[in-house]
């Protein structure tokens, strides 16, 4: 008889973990939200937009505005991730050199897991 009790709190205390794991992911998500608006040119334009609600007329100046703006911070993301690049195999290759194997291999593993993840926000943003 005494087993149905702990059942009954295990389960609890299951659905709550998993509840509060599902609302902390919808959480970060639409914290995150905003910032993606910026990753594209396209997402940078229809973002003000949404923000602003501009009429017709203001349409036609601000759309040249984010069109020199959005090709502004399009090329800084690029030299971003060009520099982070370079700058992330360098590190790589100095680091490297100073592990075991068995390091190596966990290095490794952690960088599948990171592409993973990549893989899996694309799929979903």
């Amino acid at each position: 008889m005494k087993a149905k009790p702990i059942i009954l709190v295990v389960i609890t205390l299951i659905i709550g973990f998993v509840l509060g794991m599902l609302t902390s992911a919808q959480i970060r998500y639409h914290k995150l939200k905003p910032v993606r608006v910026y990753f594209s040119e396209d997402r940078f334009r229809d973002g003000i937009y949404n923000t602003i609600e501009p009429d017709e007329q203001q349409k036609a100046k601000i759309d040249l505005v984010l069109s020199k703006y959005a090709k502004i911070n399009s090329g800084l993301q690029a030299d971003f991730r060009k520099t982070f690049d370079s700058t992330m195999k360098e590190f790589r290759k100095e680091l490297e050199s100073n592990l075991t194997k068995d390091q190596l291999a966990k290095l490794n593993e952690m960088d599948n897991r990171r592409q993973e993840m990549y893989n899996r926000a694309g799929e979903i943003g």
